[in-house]
């Protein structure tokens, strides 16, 4: 994915978690899905069809298509007040595949942070999963992880690229440590989202 779309994604990712924290109005950031998932849709079909043609070069611009779907179904789904469910099927499956996407990278590129990063988003396709799909309760959690995502996944490593710095071996390493960071603290919080519920729930009982 280039580092516009990453920018952008990043911008869509960051309003989504600020509408699962409360803190944005759902239609308005519907209609910023749709703007980036339009731009995540056409920019890969225009660079499949400019390609070379390669296995390779079809398997990177492909990744693209998984977050612009995403983004488009949210935000109509939302606009149109549909059910939730399909896409948080489609979440599943779109996690099964960034799983695939972080052994790729690894295996084949042993590239460590790509695949780190794979990871984090497919956690994230998870999450929406069960939010979207099982209708569990999530939402506070999810925006937790977004808001972090938006900027450790995309916002800032595609502002690194664009700066000409992404490649230097120094922050590569250091953004290891990064997502890294970024996967036990949402350990943590989801121990503690997981105690506070168990709270709630005792509460409730005794009441």
């Amino acid at each position: 994915m280039g580092a516009i779309g990453l920018l952008f994604s990043g911008g869509a990712l960051f309003l989504n978690s600020l509408m699962l924290l409360g803190k944005a109005e759902e239609k308005s950031v519907a209609f910023f899905n749709i703007l980036v998932g339009l731009l995540q849709v056409i920019t890969p079909i225009y660079l499949i069809i400019t390609s070379d043609g390669s296995n390779w070069s079809m398997f990177n611009n492909g990744a693209v298509f998984l977050f612009g779907f995403t983004y488009l179904y949210l935000g109509v789904t939302i606009l149109k007040g549909f059910d939730s469910s399909g896409l948080g099927w489609y979440s599943l499956w779109v996690s099964m595949m960034a799983i695939v996407y972080a052994l790729v990278f690894y295996v084949q590129e042993n590239d460590i942070v790509n695949a780190l990063t794979w990871v984090l988003w497919a956690f994230l396709w998870f999450l929406f999963f069960l939010s979207s799909a099982l209708k569990k309760p999530y939402e506070n959690y999810i925006g937790r992880v977004a808001f972090v995502q938006s900027w450790v996944t995309l916002t800032l490593p595609s502002l690194f690229m664009l700066l000409d710095l992404w490649q230097n071996a120094k922050l590569q390493e250091i953004w290891t440590y990064v997502c890294i960071g970024s996967m036990v603290y949402f350990v943590v919080e989801a121990i503690l989202f997981a105690k506070s519920i168990k709270k709630e729930k005792l509460v409730e009982e005794l009441a």
